[in-house]
């Protein structure tokens, strides 16, 4: 005969502030737990979310990322008149030269200085990239000392506001619009002109990379494996979510320290646990033994002290979520593998929410076990006498 769930939550509720401070041990560990994934899947998110399965991109072979990478003038002429590449409403190849930096620019809170990637392209880069839009001022026009800057970066950045001026390469650079890139890696840059940028860096002979669209997810794999195999070119050819998934290992620092920590703190959490429940076995004595005498056998002792256990690290959970709420959605920034600066946004999802509820039952069930089994091992009449 099973021991009916109310009686679980009637202990529960007799020994409150006991009950309240082991769920807050509990919470803890599971507000950091929540923390640390919901900070990853926000990086994720703005790298697999970044590109076009039909755009590929191109880099030189070896290379790691666009700013490590170098295309020459001739080998992007080659990569235009390919076979599978689409074109625009004007009849050219959806192609475009790209040229990758990364500079300095001071915060606004003053907290010091990030590395901020300026990404130079052809004209036709824009319309590679569909899902940006221009939120206020207007697109650079080629051959100007123009830029324009995602929403994040002027929020986050001085001297990235409508109007101002930002010095790097040769000279200033005003900026004269604001997109908005969604949660993206796009939303970490800074756009202008790539034959005036490349000139300004001395770099006017190749661009860092090219990216290309093609007509279908055939001539996609078809560009990429020309790209590979062509030892005329010594390029390689990327899928361009393909290659910003391969950006979240910057995440990787993030991931390891946290989960050490969360480790760290579970354990401590499951004593937290144990402790309440042998303190209730201790407290319960008689109450257990009764439970013997009426006829409730010792598996069901043991099933009600672990499903008491897992409550208790049920609600320990729930505050654990409520703690972490407030910071879905909170913009932060961490150093990718090209040396520059992601903003992400920290993101509670609903998978994030089911790992924690299972990370507390497990803790619940590791704290709850022992102190079970030894409460359905006590001898009636010894725990009649106490």
């Amino acid at each position: 005969m099973a021991i009916p769930i109310s009686y679980n939550l009637r202990n529960l509720r007799l020994r409150l502030a006991t009950t309240a401070m082991t769920a807050l041990g509990i919470a803890l560990t599971v507000a950091v737990a929540v923390f640390i994934l919901s900070l990853l899947t926000g990086l994720q998110r703005a790298f697999v979310q970044s590109g076009d399965p039909l755009n590929v991109l191109v880099i030189r072979k070896g290379s790691q990322t666009e700013l490590q990478s170098g295309v020459d003038r001739d080998s992007f002429q080659t990569i235009k008149n390919l076979p599978g590449i689409a074109k625009n409403k004007e009849g050219e190849p959806l192609v475009s030269g790209e040229f990758v930096v990364v500079m300095t620019i001071p915060r606004r809170n003053g907290t010091g200085e990030a590395n901020v990637t300026v990404r130079g392209m052809l004209p036709i880069g824009r319309e590679l990239r569909p899902n940006v839009r221009l939120v206020e001022g207007r697109w650079f026009n080629p051959g100007q000392r123009e830029i324009v800057v995602s929403q994040s970066i002027n929020k986050r950045f001085s001297n990235a506001g409508l109007g101002q001026e930002l010095f790097f390469g040769k000279g200033k650079w005003k900026v004269v619009g604001m997109f908005d890139a969604g949660e993206t890696s796009a939303s970490s840059e800074i756009w202008g002109d790539a034959n005036l940028m490349s000139g300004d860096f001395d770099r006017a002979a190749a661009f860092s990379s090219v990216l290309v669209h093609a007509t279908d997810p055939i001539a996609a794999v078809a560009l990429r494996n020309r790209m590979n195999d062509d030892q005329r070119l010594k390029l390689d050819g990327f899928s361009e979510p393909a290659y910003y998934a391969e950006q979240t290992k910057s995440g990787d620092v993030i991931k390891i320290v946290g989960f050490m920590v969360t480790i760290v703190m579970a354990i401590g959490s499951c004593f937290a646990a144990m402790n309440t429940m042998y303190a209730a076995v201790a407290y319960r004595g008689r109450e257990i033994a009764t439970l013997r005498i009426l006829g409730f056998s010792r598996p069901s002792i043991i099933t009600s002290f672990v499903i008491e256990s897992v409550l208790l690290s049920l609600i320990g959970a729930a505050l654990g979520l409520l703690l972490t709420l407030p910071l879905n959605g909170m913009t932060t920034g961490v150093g990718n593998v090209a040396f520059s600066e992601t903003v992400f946004s920290v993101r509670l999802t609903a998978s994030v929410a089911i790992s924690a509820i299972v990370f507390a039952v497990i803790m619940g069930l590791v704290g709850g076990l022992a102190p079970a089994w030894h409460a359905a091992r006590r001898e009636i009449l010894a725990a009649l006498r106490d």
